[in-house]
Parts: structure tokens; sequence; C-alpha cells
């Protein structure tokens, strides 16, 4: 079975697709400079970005990990978050506190999808 990288790196690709199965790294905003619901418009973005290069959609996504930096943003995070995500085909989730990367990042977000 082949494997399909999207946008690789020294360290990581972007989205790696093996079989029916799209993987996607954690994606974080370029702009930090905007709150949680400004980041969390910017990640969804990118994801679905990477999932339609990937042949998939948020449609098909099977499971979401979400780290916030601070889980009282928890809400601010779920008012993007819920118009975004597919009524029809919730994924599983995950939502987490966690220190990320740079102090900068205030949302993290972890995509599996079928295609």
């Amino acid at each position: 079975m082949t494997i399909e990288r999207f946008d690789k790196g020294p360290r990581m690709s972007q989205a790696v697709v093996h079989g029916d199965r799209v993987y996607l790294a954690g994606q974080v905003a370029d702009d930090t400079s905007e709150d949680v619901a400004g980041q969390t418009r910017q990640v969804l973005a990118k994801i679905d970005a990477l999932l339609a290069r990937a042949g998939s959609s948020k449609e098909q996504i099977l499971t979401a990990n979400v780290w916030l930096s601070d889980i009282r943003t928890f809400n601010e995070m779920n008012s993007v978050w819920d118009p975004w995500v597919s009524k029809e085909n919730p994924p599983c989730r995950a939502c987490v506190e966690s220190r990320l990367a740079t102090p900068d990042y205030t949302v993290e977000i972890m995509i599996v999808a079928a295609r």
C-alpha cells in the first residue's frame, strides 16, 4: 500500500495518506495575534484545505484532538467549531488543556479522516 505525504518538511509532513485514511499533523494558526476564536478559524481553514488536497472533507473526519492553552477558552473555541463541524457526521473528539509549542498558540487541532 502506498503512502502519500503532503507539505513534507525536515521534521514532519502536514498530511499523510495511507490507504483510505488521511492523517493531519496538529494544525496551528499562522496569525497568533488573534484570540482563540480567530486562531480556531485559521486552523479549521487549514484543515479544510489539507483534507481537500488529500481527497477528503470535514464530512469524513473520524477523530479530532483539540488542545487549548487555556481550558477556560473552551466555549470560545466551540463558538467557531460548532458551526463548522458536520452536523450529520460529527467526529469523535477530545479537547484538553495543554502547553503548546509556543505561548502565542492558543489552539491546536489534529484530525484523522476517511477518504
